[in-house]
């Protein structure tokens, strides 16, 4: 602007003028509550073949709604594999099973390059890892190399085969089993691939009334085969946003590092928990509450987890049984 004098001035900006207004924010497709209404049909869909084994669905759905993955520590035939196949079933994706024998070599899980004589160059075969989820069944049968080629994928989500990573698809969730009373022919897990599991669950042996539930299903024709589709891909990635967007108060995030750094201190533990467990933990407490119908986390939801989420991921001394020092852990541990 110009002056009486011809002198130009510059106009400082004016503090006293409103901001502009923000940006709105994406709309939400569905309100939290619709989507606990499909964490119910989902729940709902898996009791059908799972029967009276309502805690360890609850513990898969933290595990695959908190962006993890879930260990199944049990003997044969208590239902392991139903339970992956079923809530394979009840999503809109892609299920593989993977059966671990030792001579599984790590390209059968990932895929491999083929040589493509007609056109002269290599045509990448994608493995079965390329699926939303994926039940790798007696895991502890597979040889160490073999398990190896799951490190990078159920950490970064994608596979590299001769120098080229590929992502593999949203969602991704890994079920592993494992039978934890014969060791003939097995090969233990390794610590590094161990913390890559949110959590581990045994399903146990059902009830007497729970087992003649089963037997009435059986004749009543309820088979998996029957499952429906009960939500969507995209659904189950909003689900996780939610989950993510649960708060942990300050005091119960104190809870958490007291219970994960007890377990480095503690005299009966040769190794305790990492940090990838500290954040295991948070991430399967903000799931649970939001499976719970809450939008913030408790301490209580922090103890029903911690044996499920820490016990697999720390060696005690002297063949003492991990679950039992984290019981006493938590005993010793102030709750906020």
């Amino acid at each position: 602007m110009q002056g009486a004098e011809g002198k130009t001035f510059a106009l400082a900006p004016c503090s006293l003028l409103p901001a502009p207004p923000a940006p709105p924010a994406p709309p939400t497709p569905h309100s939290p509550q619709r989507m606990r209404e499909k964490i119910d049909a989902l729940t709902q869909n898996l009791a059908l073949t799972i029967v009276g084994k309502a805690e360890a669905i609850r513990l898969v759905l933290v595990a695959f709604l908190g962006g993890g993955h879930a260990l199944l520590e049990d003997v044969p035939g208590v239902g392991k594999t139903l339970l992956a196949k079923s809530l394979a079933r009840s999503l809109d994706g892609k299920f593989q099973r993977l059966q671990c024998t030792p001579d599984l070599l790590p390209t059968d899980i990932t895929g491999t390059n083929i040589w493509n004589p007609k056109s002269g160059e290599f045509t990448y075969l994608p493995g079965p890892i390329f699926a939303n989820i994926l039940l790798a069944d007696e895991i502890n049968r597979a040889t160490p190399r073999t398990q190896s080629a799951l490190l990078e994928v159920m950490e970064e989500h994608q596979v590299t085969v001769d120098g080229v990573s590929r992502a593999v698809p949203q969602p991704f969730f890994v079920i592993a089993t494992q039978n934890p009373i014969e060791y003939q022919g097995t090969f233990p897990l390794p610590e590094a691939q161990m913390d890559r599991f949110m959590l581990s669950l045994s399903l146990g042996y059902p009830s007497e009334v729970e087992e003649l539930l089963m037997l009435q299903n059986l004749q009543n024709g309820v088979k998996i085969a029957d499952l429906q589709p009960c939500i969507t891909l995209a659904e189950v990635q909003e689900l996780r946003y939610l989950c993510s967007q649960v708060k942990v108060a300050t005091s119960l995030q104190q809870y958490i590092l007291e219970l994960v750094r007890a377990t480095r201190q503690d005299e009966e533990i040769a190794l305790g928990v990492s940090p990838r467990g500290t954040l295991a933990l948070q991430r399967a407490a903000k799931a649970l509450a939001f499976l719970l119908g809450r939008d913030y986390a408790i301490p209580d939801d922090v103890k029903f987890l911690v044996p499920h989420v820490l016990c697999h991921r720390l060696i005690p001394r002297g063949g003492r049984n991990a679950r039992t020092v984290v019981e006493r852990l938590l005993r010793s541990v102030s709750i906020p």
